[in-house]
């Protein structure tokens, strides 16, 4: 018999060694009848005078023990059934070429993992470079140097969420979470991951992790091309036949998976011109607010701040604005962390958040943004893009024009009034901020919104406005402002053999839902071609200049 248990709890000062013997009182029976214990989940419960971990645990019990059927009617108590795993059959339609996915973010490695298990041997196109490049690349932008346009914290390896915290919460209820989870932590992720309520990687760990995948893919058959931008896509009567790579290679393709990432505007501005359908949707701009991480301890866990079973501090925080109809809320907060520099275009500012595994920098930041609607740029497919675009070279501008990120003291930003010098500041930006009024980067009805929602928030969590806290922005990258319409297929309505999928499509919100998604569109090609028998090289013939770097991990080709 197996049974799931919930709400088990145990204060700060009990061991996990304890929790055999809690199941087994709650279950009414022997200890020793416990065949196997796993944990499904374990959380901090801090909505108490008392801080307790909360946690939700599979048990098989021994053979031939029962539990008395009146427990299984209490709440927190259920059996479990082993479901059978459904096989995934392929289609009937032939490939002539390995499929192509572009983009090696989450929802594109996922998708290509997926299909090389099952014999597909997927060709991976990604503008960025490698991770271990990419990072590179960052660190001499964040230190003063030249932005790199195509290989940066927005484009690369692993997609942005490689430059983040690396969370792995998501609120979608699909069966292939447990499958986004396991294999983090089967390539490197903490096994942690598998039970925390709120699971991390952190950026340090999460480019292993991105790595492992990456050779997995190889060693199945498959294939990864870096500094590869998709320049163009040929079709013949809305069929897709080819792709242009960096203005000079041209690629054969039946089926492209458009794994792009939500800051592909260059791919929405081709799309567009191909005819393909783009929906204009909702999305949220704003900032990144910055707390010392102590004083976020402090508001959540009282008394209790500073245990050191304890971890660090979050929060996540809402506001409906009633005059204007606008929510404010934070997203992606990261505790222990650090805002970071995100532009991925000459002349744009973005911010965005990022911490390690370990989340020990003793800063809190999280972005802090009000939605915006397609009314706001009359339904034009395009205008989310232009808005983003609009504010983040209004913020290069406030800035200096040097990269540096344009910031403002909370308290002065509650006051209408420019900050001066934030060289003592908490502020952890690179290269640098600059002191200015926010009202004057924002719009005027989103800056207002904003300031309701901090009264409101102060209110509910005493000390939030604090003459410490910093404003850094903009953050304008929170999800994609458009969808690539697909149809039950996962084909894009109005080009046959383009499947978008992730964030950058529109329909993912995160590293695991972008995931999910690209697992989604790997079945549905599985269930409609058979497994081809080509090799997978990518067009060799075509790509003379091609070059295949040692261990045979990489490939680059030419950049124009």
């Amino acid at each position: 018999m197996k049974v799931r248990v919930r709400e088990i709890r145990l204060s700060l000062e009990e061991d996990e060694s304890r929790l055999p013997l809690l199941i087994a009182s709650r279950l009414e029976i022997n200890v020793r009848h416990i065949k196997h214990w796993k944990l499904v989940r374990k959380a901090v419960d801090a909505r108490r005078r008392s801080i307790y971990f909360s946690y939700t645990i599979d048990i098989e019990l021994a053979e031939g023990i029962t539990i008395a059927s009146q427990l299984l009617t209490q709440p927190g108590i259920s059996l479990l059934e082993d479901q059978p795993t459904a096989q995934l059959m392929s289609g009937s339609n032939r490939l002539a070429v390995a499929p192509l996915i572009v983009g090696a973010g989450p929802a594109g490695l996922f998708a290509a993992l997926l299909l090389a298990r099952h014999g597909y041997r997927p060709i991976v196109i990604e503008q960025g470079q490698d991770v271990d490049q990419r990072v590179q690349a960052v660190e001499r932008f964040w230190s003063g140097g030249v932005l790199d346009r195509c290989s940066n914290t927005q484009f690369g390896e692993g997609g942005a969420g490689t430059f983040s915290d690396g969370k792995l919460t998501t609120r979608i209820g699909d069966q292939r979470v447990d499958y986004v989870l396991r294999t983090f932590a089967e390539f490197g992720a903490d096994p942690e991951i598998m039970y925390v309520k709120k699971p991390h990687v952190g950026t340090d760990r999460i480019r292993q992790v991105v790595k492992n995948i990456r050779r997995e893919v190889i060693r199945l058959g498959g294939e990864f091309y870096f500094s590869a931008r998709m320049t163009d896509i040929l079709v013949e009567q809305k069929q897709l036949k080819s792709i242009i790579i960096n203005n000079e290679a041209e690629i054969s393709c039946e089926v492209l998976v458009l794994a792009v990432g939500n800051s592909a505007r260059e791919v929405y501005h081709l799309l567009h011109r191909k005819g393909v359908s783009l929906i204009p949707k909702a999305f949220a701009l704003g900032v990144r607010v910055e707390h010392p991480q102590h004083l976020i301890d402090r508001i959540q866990y009282g008394q209790y701040a500073g245990h050191p079973r304890l971890p660090v501090a979050d929060y996540q925080l809402t506001y409906q604005d009633r005059p204007t109809g606008r929510s404010l809320y934070t997203f992606c907060m990261c505790p222990g962390g650090r805002v970071i520099a995100s532009s991925s275009a000459p002349g744009e500012v973005v911010v965005n958040g990022m911490s390690y595994f370990s989340r020990d920098s003793g800063l809190a930041n999280s972005a802090m943004v009000v939605t915006v609607h397609p009314e706001d740029w009359e339904n034009d497919p395009l205008g989310g893009v232009h808005l983003q675009q609009q504010l983040e070279q209004k913020a290069y501008a406030m800035g200096g024009e040097n990269y540096h990120a344009p910031a403002q003291y909370l308290h002065d930003f509650m006051a209408y009034q420019a900050s001066g010098n934030l060289n003592n500041s908490m502020a952890s930006y690179r290269p640098g901020v600059t002191g200015v009024n926010l009202w004057q980067l924002l719009p005027q009805e989103i800056a207002e919104v904003m300031r309701r929602g901090l009264l409101h928030w102060d209110k509910k969590a005493p000390g939030f406005i604090s003459e410490e806290a910093v404003m850094t922005g903009v953050e304008t990258r929170t999800s994609a402002p458009l969808r690539i319409e697909r149809d039950q297929t996962m084909n894009a309505v109005s080009m046959e053999g383009i499947y978008p999928c992730g964030e950058g499509a529109g329909y993912a919100g995160g590293i695991v839902s972008a995931a999910v998604d690209g697992l989604k569109v790997a079945e549905k090609i599985i269930s409609q071609y058979e497994r081809p028998n080509f090799m997978p090289l990518i067009n060799n013939h075509q790509v003379q200049r091609g070059s295949q770097l040692p261990n045979e991990e990489r490939n680059t080709l030419p950049n124009t």
